[in-house]
């Protein structure tokens, strides 16, 4: 079967031998327009947020449930990095290789000096399945939760867990 996305990862997907399930949908590059594509699949379904601190010299990846809303003024607080703003599309491909749209952490492949870290809603640790675009928004991959923090683990990519979200 041809999949569509970033070859580079279904190869890690392979080669970490993670399972997945392929949904391909219209192009969705908002959690709205993507969820009128969720019907039938058993998953935890992200937002994908990508931000920048004040200086331009720290990058953040972070994954919430997507009915959430992020509190950035406490995310913010905990930095301690001035304002977060949401980065360019040039600093995006620059990070993740990605473009607006398809903001995922399958991107963190490309993120071969682990600059970006993530922070990952703590409600996301309970769910059984998450999906994510495969880089590219006219797809979704679904894999259990405990491989998605396997995959993190394999890029190397510092995370934790927040609570910073408005539901």
């Amino acid at each position: 079967m041809d999949y569509r996305g970033d070859p580079q990862v279904y190869g890690v997907l392979k080669e970490l031998n993670i399972p997945f399930e392929y949904h391909e949908h219209p192009e969705a590059p908002t959690v709205e327009i993507a969820s009128q594509f969720w019907d039938g699949i058993d998953s935890a379904h992200c937002k994908n947020l990508f931000f920048r601190n004040h200086k331009g010299n720290k990058h953040y990846l972070v994954i919430l449930e997507y009915r959430k809303m992020l509190n950035i003024k406490q995310l913010e607080k905990l930095l301690k990095q001035g304002k977060l703003t949401f980065a360019s599309p040039k600093r995006m491909h620059k990070y993740l290789n990605l473009t607006p749209g398809s903001v995922s952490p399958f991107g963190l492949i490309h993120d071969t000096e682990n600059h970006v870290h993530l922070f990952i809603d703590q409600s996301l640790k309970e769910t059984q399945k998450i999906s994510f675009h495969p880089n590219l928004n006219t797809a979704s991959l679904v894999i259990t939760t405990k491989d998605f923090f396997r995959y993190l683990d394999w890029t190397g990519n510092s995370y934790e867990f927040i609570d910073y979200v408005i539901e």
